[in-house]
């Protein structure tokens, strides 16, 4: 590990709490991790994150969770445990339904973003996660032997202290490995990294006329005849529009915003204007040319610019555009995924906006307990977006449902490490990979089809209407 100097006077900076595992970021994979510590036996799981409100990307920027099933004609649900359970949470109050996915990349689980913030909120106060919120890591403090002690955060009450046993970086941006000085891969240093999107919800759509004037087909047709054209600059000839859990609304992934760094404070001002300017672009677009939209309107812009990677921490593996290719399976498999490599790119000269690459025959690859552990670290795991992999095999790997998969995964890790007295490396897989299964996680490719029409969650869980 290499050690970093502190600006700050960490030594006097007041301790807040101290806990047996502090997890850092609350978004989809940092709330289900600090559940799983809890749900292991962990007592005291702090959750910390620097919004006013827990999810993440999950009810930041998307209202669709993807990677619970596999794509093709023939798909399968590979995603179980906590996952399942935020779901039902949602379905039991009608805030859910499967949609197909635009361009195939596998059912997706649409929700009600503004209902499922409540629902993470019950979920960690049922389970007794403390939660703090409004908290901005700024410093990791280490060891002489450089091993992570405490956190320190910033809040309207000035510095504050957490020190804990075992720590979780589910930041999105490594924000925690970063500080601590733990390897990684920052994103567009071997490849372009992905381009950014503000996503934005419309309403007073008519969605009947839409999709009698041919809907997505229509769509992709107008947007590339806009561009052609000149009439409508807009950054790219394809995108999505899908129906929203609101009756006469719609999201959007459309707008692209590349060749910017997401680290630089600088260039995410750039960003995040120029992503307001195709919003509002798009609509002037949508209003003109598409039937159904003439009387639409932009009702909300995502919460912040969305940021698809930044910093992938060098795990004890590396997932690799093979590994997701030739369906390559490991010993200590803790996930499945499905997903294809979806890599939202700049598109110049003649490149498709978004490059596709499926696992064969609709299968689902493994994933390894080995890409939530940094390299040479025994007290620290990772999940979500800055897990250990290759640009390509991250571009595949990073739905939410994999995300939360990942979360899982590592609360319980934390917690055997706790329980055995050991290390990351250390713990017993087997005894991991038998608590995941026993949670409700899917570690085998199942035999049976899923159901995937728009009312049929309850059907993939063992219940018909």
């Amino acid at each position: 590990m290499k050690l970093r100097a502190s600006m700050l006077m960490t030594k006097q900076i007041p301790i807040l709490a101290k806990v047996d595992v502090l997890v850092v970021g609350a978004g989809s994979a940092g709330l289900c991790a600090a559940l799983a510590a809890r749900r292991a036996g962990v007592d005291r799981v702090m959750l910390v994150e620097r919004y006013g409100f827990l999810g993440g990307t999950s009810t930041q920027m998307l209202d669709t969770f993807y990677g619970f099933f596999t794509p093709g004609d023939h798909p399968r649900k590979v995603v179980g445990g906590l996952p399942d359970l935020v779901v039902d949470r949602l379905d039991a109050v009608g805030a859910v339904f499967l949609r197909p996915n635009t361009y195939g990349a596998g059912t997706g689980v649409n929700y009600n973003p503004e209902r499922l913030k409540w629902v993470w909120d019950g979920l960690t106060q049922e389970h007794g996660v403390r939660v703090l919120l409004h908290s901005i890591l700024v410093e990791v403090e280490c060891s002489d032997s450089g091993n992570p002690e405490a956190a320190i955060f910033w809040g309207k009450a000035g510095f504050f202290k957490i020190r804990a046993k075992r720590f979780i970086d589910t930041s999105g941006d490594a924000d925690f490995c970063h500080l601590a000085g733990i390897a990684y891969e920052k994103a567009g240093e071997l490849e372009p990294a992905q381009t950014l999107t503000t996503t934005f919800r419309m309403s007073n759509v008519d969605l009947d006329t839409y999709e009698r004037a041919g809907g997505k087909q229509m769509l992709k047709e107008k947007m590339a005849m806009a561009v052609e054209t000149g009439q409508f600059p807009l950054p790219r000839k394809a995108g999505s529009i899908h129906r929203m859990n609101a009756e006469g609304c719609i999201s959007t992934v459309a707008v692209r915003v590349a060749g910017m760094d997401p680290l630089d404070p600088e260039q995410m001002t750039g960003a995040e204007r120029e992503g307001r300017r195709q919003a509002f672009l798009y609509e002037d677009f949508l209003r003109v040319a598409v039937p159904g939209f003439e009387r639409s309107n932009i009702i909300g812009l995502s919460h912040q610019i969305g940021v698809r990677e930044t910093r992938r921490v060098n795990g004890a593996y590396r997932l690799t555009r093979d590994d997701c290719l030739s369906v390559a399976r490991f010993e200590d498999c803790v996930l499945l995924c499905g997903a294809p490599i979806e890599d939202h790119r700049e598109g110049v000269q003649g490149q498709a906006e978004t490059a596709w690459a499926y696992v064969p025959g609709g299968d689902a690859y493994d994933v390894p307990y080995r890409c939530l552990v940094p390299e040479n670290e025994e007290i620290v795991w990772v999940a979500g977006r800055c897990f250990s992999a290759t640009h390509d095999a991250h571009a595949s790997c990073r739905s939410m449902g994999q995300t939360m998969s990942m979360g899982q995964v590592v609360g319980i890790a934390a917690a055997l490490s706790l329980k055995q007295g050991c290390g990351a490396t250390e713990i017993d897989v087997p005894d991991l990979q038998n608590r995941l299964r026993q949670l409700g996680a899917v570690l085998e490719v199942p035999d049976a089809p899923a159901h995937t029409g728009a009312e049929d969650w309850r059907k993939n869980r063992g219940e018909v209407r």
